[in-house]
């Protein structure tokens, strides 16, 4: 089968997996289900699942789809036996085209399966720790191209989550049957009524699941769920275009109303939240007058199209370029511009955008949450949210953390698998979702409340403290930052500055490139709000998936090793010099470092510090004040710079290791490629020795060098950072106290011994498993 078939393959299977939970009354219907559909979809004779036992050593046949059913449960093996003990004992997947000849084969007498000669064997995991083994057979030899392992890879990832879930509420739910029961038996004594027969089906009463998705604001919060959705936009699509003055006027009336109704929402955002909160409708309001935008959906009525059709044609066009962006927080922008198109339809249809009231509190299940949504929603009555697309970066998932509400976000399916009666527990920690929790899950989570209040109360008595290990090294934890809004975020997590200021976004949401005063403002607000601490500003990023609506890029076969980022400011020298012009007068206000990405040789280094003097002359001459000794450094974020990291140092002050770009440029990994997801691997040997090549080079000069990425998010990957000599992370603000707790518990000898041992591993499986007990060990 063709790559494409197997993703579509996988997709599907994917979807369905998650709908069985709801058609399954405990674990082993689950899995008998999950091994059925498998089977079918993957076009095998055989489909198994083993689980592991509570001694971590014995593999039990829970289900399968082939085999004899007589042998399910009865058919154990220790994790040092046959093909399927060896993939949860090398923790990696098993292919093989003949079975019986591989040396660990093991035949089972019980199962008849000496017929079946392919066997692949994926291993499940939960947290990186072993918990089962999902194992498919066919009769003819099979050799398992990279695709199918790769879909059924996916496929088990998911399958994980799933028998995790379902064996916890299995055992909860068992539990309270036999509460039940037990209780149901007493009251007939009492009433002579023991003649009676019990039927376990009377106690479900209501169906019990759980749901996982991305976690965003965190906290809990249980209780009715009210189900949020838009109709503002129904019949768009079958409307027939009047004259085209008529259509014009349709849609200058609808944009004068969308304006009003943003307007309204930033006042209304600012008011409740912050003016860095309300910052999101400000740009809104400047799409809704930008030239370009207004001139495409003009020019599609011209030639035919209704009001409503152009719009949609137009937001849509808008969408689509966010979306296709490899940058999370960029690509997350594209539920701005759908939130901008819904307003502009609403207004079209006449619908308004008033102020959603609820009677009394609820959970708000969605689709998705837009900026919008948020900005009109009674926030009083909100006790947390809950929608089936979104993620992290999402201005509505900011804001829900703004205003301390629990929410989950990316759960698939979610609008398929709740109706307005369910009642239900989100966990803005975890990122479950319960539907329907019996009175056992609900106390378990008021017990989770109470630790979570407690555990808040402790990480903010760390906020002013200042993060040093216990024998006395300082360690700086600054923030990856995007908006104004983000700044609010950074300070209450007790950041101690900016190690990433993205500046793509004032760019990309304007009409054309904002001039150095615009620049100017905006970067002089995020320095003011960190006057004691430093805020380092990327230049511009561009290219590869970020685009520019009034900028142009070549057509180019592979984009993203492309015309991009600092090639882009080295040519277009007009835009780049307007930038650092900017940064400069704002250097004033504060204390600037400024970092240039995707650096790959010296010569580009050094002709960047000779357009930075040239700008700084002209400053001068124009008697603009700035700080002359500006920090300057690039970012290690491909092998090149790593290679010559050793010539790169004496051009600058610091380094910042970028890990995420470091990591796919290196494995040749593309992080959003589910497809190759599983070599996208921060634990490779290959990233764990760059990393240290680069700390040593930069410490032997005596210079600085700082991460940045999602790696140093993790607490035991920041001390396993720390021990190779970092001792400056920029990550997500909230994160922050995580890893400032993590540093105060450990000694700078304790974490060159963590790092030291890992450096010597040679696979990422042994440095995950070792990495593992540390964290466990040092209670992290």
């Amino acid at each position: 089968m063709g790559d494409e078939r197997h993703e579509t393959l996988g997709l599907r299977t994917l979807e369905d997996i998650s709908g069985l939970i709801l058609h399954s009354h405990d674990l082993q219907e689950t899995l008998d289900n999950i091994v059925n559909l498998v089977a079918k979809r993957v076009g095998s004779d055989v489909c198994s699942i083993y689980l592991l036992e509570d001694d971590g050593e014995t593999l039990r046949l829970k289900a399968t789809k082939g085999l004899s059913r007589g042998s399910v449960g009865k058919i154990t093996m220790k994790t040092s036996e046959g093909l399927t003990g060896l993939a949860v004992e090398d923790r990696s997947i098993i292919a093989t085209d003949n079975a019986p000849l591989h040396p660990r084969y093991k035949y089972f007498r019980e199962t008849r399966e000496e017929k079946f000669l392919s066997f692949l064997g994926v291993p499940l995991f939960e947290r990186k720790t072993p918990v089962g083994v999902l194992v498919v057979q066919t009769r003819e030899a099979r050799v398992f191209t990279p695709a199918e392992i790769s879909t059924i890879s996916t496929i088990a990832y998911q399958i994980s989550s799933i028998v995790i879930n379902a064996k916890l509420l299995d055992s909860i739910h068992q539990k309270e049957k036999e509460r039940a029961f037990f209780a149901s038996e007493l009251e007939k004594m009492k009433a002579g009524e023991i003649k009676g027969r019990f039927h376990p089906e009377q106690e479900k009463k209501r169906k019990l699941s759980s749901l996982i998705g991305t976690p965003v604001s965190p906290g809990f919060a249980w209780g009715k769920i009210y189900i949020f959705s838009r109709n503002e936009n129904d019949g768009i699509d079958m409307e027939h275009a009047a004259s085209r003055p008529e259509e014009r006027k349709r849609f200058q009336i609808a944009l004068e109303k969308a304006k009003i109704q943003t307007l309204y929402m930033e006042k209304r955002v600012a008011e409740v939240m912050s003016k860095e909160d309300a910052a999101i409708f400000h740009s809104h309001l400047m799409f809704l007058e930008d030239r370009g935008f207004i001139t495409k959906i003009t020019d599609s009525i011209d030639n035919g199209y209704s009001a409503g059709q152009a719009i949609r044609e137009v937001v849509d066009y808008y969408v689509n370029a966010f979306a296709k962006m490899e940058d999370p927080y960029l690509r997350e922008r594209s539920a701005d511009m759908e939130d901008i198109g819904r307003r502009l339809l609403g207004a079209l249809n006449g619908n308004s955008s008033s102020r959603k009231k609820f009677r009394e509190k609820r959970i708000i299940v969605a689709d998705d949450i837009l900026p919008s949504d948020m900005a009109t929603m009674d926030h009083e009555k909100v006790l947390g949210i809950v929608t089936e697309r979104g993620n992290a970066g999402s201005h509505a998932a900011i804001m829900a953390k703004s205003l301390g509400i629990p929410a989950v976000v990316g759960i698939d399916g979610l609008m398929k698998q709740i109706s307005p009666r369910n009642e239900v527990i989100v966990d803005g920690t975890s990122g479950h979702l319960y539907i329907n929790p019996d009175q056992r899950i609900k106390e378990e989570y008021e017990r989770l409340q109470r630790d979570f209040s407690l555990k808040q109360r402790e990480l903010e008595g760390l906020r002013d403290l200042p993060a040093e290990t216990v024998d006395g090294s300082r360690v700086f934890l600054r923030a990856n930052i995007g908006l104004l809004n983000d700044v609010k975020v950074a300070q209450a997590s007790g950041a101690e500055g900016v190690g990433l200021y993205r500046t793509e976004f004032p760019y990309m949401t304007r009409k054309t490139f904002p001039n150095r005063m615009e620049q100017y403002n905006l970067y002089r607000k995020i320095v003011e709000g960190f006057p004691c601490h430093p805020v380092t500003i990327r230049t511009l990023d561009i290219g590869g998936d970020k685009g520019l609506s009034y900028f142009p890029f070549p057509k180019e076969d592979n984009p993203f090793m492309g015309w991009r980022s600092i090639r882009v400011s080295l040519e277009e020298q007009d835009i780049f010099r307007e930038q650092l012009a900017a940064i400069l007068m704002a250097s004033v206000h504060g204390k600037i470092t400024v970092m240039f990405p995707m650096i790959s040789s010296v010569e580009e280094i050094r002709t960047v510090k000779r357009i930075f003097e040239e700008v700084k002359d002209e400053l001068a001459a124009d008697k603009k004040p700035f700080n002359p000794a500006i920090p300057l450094g690039v970012m290690v974020e491909i092998p090149a710079a790593v290679q010559i990291s050793h010539l790169l140092i004496r051009e600058v002050d610091f380094f910042s290791i970028g890990t995420n770009d470091l990591i796919q440029y290196t494995l040749a990994a593309d992080r959003n490629n589910p497809k190759v997801k599983q070599y996208y691997d921060p634990y490779h040997p290959a990233i764990l020795h760059s990393i240290k090549r680069v700390a040593d080079v930069a410490g032997a000069a005596g210079k600085k060098v700082s991460i940045c990425g999602e790696m140093a998010a993790d607490p035991i990957n920041a001390i396993l950072l720390l021990g190779m000599g970092i001792s400056d992370f920029s990550l997500t603000a909230p994160y922050i106290p995580l890893i400032k707790q993590a540093i105060l518990k450990i000694t700078t000898a304790e974490a060159r011994e963590i790092s030291a041992a890992a450096l010597q591993m040679e696979s990422s499986a042994d440095i995950r498993e070792y990495l593992a007990k540390a964290k466990a060990a040092l209670k992290l």
